[in-house]
Order: C-alpha cells, then sequence, then structure tokens
C-alpha cells in the first residue's frame, strides 16, 4: 500500500505540467539543483570551520610540564640592570 506505482508517478508528472506549465518546470529544476549545491558547500564550509575551531582550542591549551611528585621551583624574578631602571624614571 506504501509502495509508489509507476502510474502513480504519471499522474504526478501530469499535475505538476498542468500547474506549473513545461516551460517552468526546467527552470524550477535548475534553480532546485543550484540551491541543493549551495546548501551542500555551506554545511560542507560550517563542518570545517567547526573542525578547525577545535583544532584551535585543543593547540591552545598548555601541556603540563612537572608532574605532581616532583616539588615545584619558583621561578626568579627577572634580572632587571639598575642603571637602566634610572635610566627609565
Amino acid at each position: 500500500m506504501g509502495a509508489l506505482r509507476p502510474w502513480h508517478i504519471a499522474v504526478l508528472v501530469v499535475v505538476l505540467v498542468l500547474l506549473f506549465g513545461a516551460k517552468r518546470l526546467p527552470d524550477a529544476a535548475r534553480s532546485l539543483g543550484r540551491s541543493m549545491r549551495i546548501l551542500k558547500a555551506e554545511t560542507r564550509g560550517l563542518q570545517e570551520d567547526d573542525v578547525n575551531a577545535k583544532a584551535e582550542a585543543q593547540s591552545g591549551r598548555a601541556p603540563l610540564t612537572a608532574s605532581t611528585d616532583e616539588p615545584r621551583q619558583a621561578t626568579p624574578p627577572p634580572v632587571v640592570d639598575p642603571v637602566e631602571r634610572v635610566r627609565d624614571n
């Protein structure tokens, strides 16, 4: 009962030709094809953007350098030349 029979398709084609006319159907099919290509390209672009965003998010993370077993060492303050410090003021 749910299967499409050949006469169903023939009736559908006749109805479409009567509604839209024989001249407008090829134009409608072309515009539908263009729309589908644009939609497909935009969808692919969005997927690529998602992949790039995930890659940027993962590369922005800094890896852990010290394990938890080792004691942390304080970083020494930057060495500032006293002569340069006086010149800046």
